[in-house]
């Protein structure tokens, strides 16, 4: 597996060596082994979520405070998402910035996101399921959303045919200025 660190430190672009033939194609998508002695991250995964979204569905941008802090490991399994990361630890020199990469059941990318940041993705194809491992369990207690447009974050989304449908929380999300963000 192929891991490339992103513009923001920590966020790292998984590319997983794959074998095809004419019956179809063969990958490894997650080692733990190798997944950690490539990027030093030694968390265990302890929960997976699937997500199905239609296009322009935008989801996010969550996270979750400590004591329950989650890290990611995000692939889309159909379809293609626009997927996120912002760095929210105040102490960060890229604190309030954004990194996006394309991942997509074709191109088999994976997005490592670690605690301290916020994650969205925007649902490109006509349908689009996403899975993704948690370093920690959901819990509602710790779990804060960002808007999606905040204008400080000022993320360049890729076009969209009409306006994006979010869900009621991610309507209510608050500014970055507003929400606790990590240390």
């Amino acid at each position: 597996m192929l891991m490339i660190p992103l513009p923001i430190s920590d966020v790292l672009r998984l590319t997983p060596q794959v074998w095809g033939d004419p019956r179809g194609c063969f990958y490894e998508s997650f080692n733990q082994r190798e997944f950690q002695a490539h990027s030093g991250v030694e968390w265990p995964f302890v929960q997976d979520n699937h997500s199905v979204s239609t296009q322009g569905v935008i989801r996010g941008l969550h996270y979750q405070l400590p004591p329950k802090a989650q890290g990611k490991l995000v692939r889309a399994v159909v379809g293609e998402i626009f997927d996120v990361a912002v760095d929210i630890r105040r102490s960060s020199p890229t604190f309030g910035q954004w990194v996006g990469e394309i991942l997509s059941a074709d191109n088999q990318h994976q997005l490592w996101i670690p605690p301290g940041f916020a994650h969205g993705f925007m649902a490109l194809s006509a349908r689009a399921e996403v899975l993704y491992k948690t370093t920690d369990y959901w819990d509602s207690g710790c779990e804060r959303t960002i808007r999606w447009d905040d204008p400080a974050i000022a993320i360049v989304w890729p076009p969209c045919a009409s306006a994006p449908l979010l869900s009621s929380k991610d309507q209510q999300a608050l500014l970055l200025e507003q929400v606790e963000v990590f240390a």
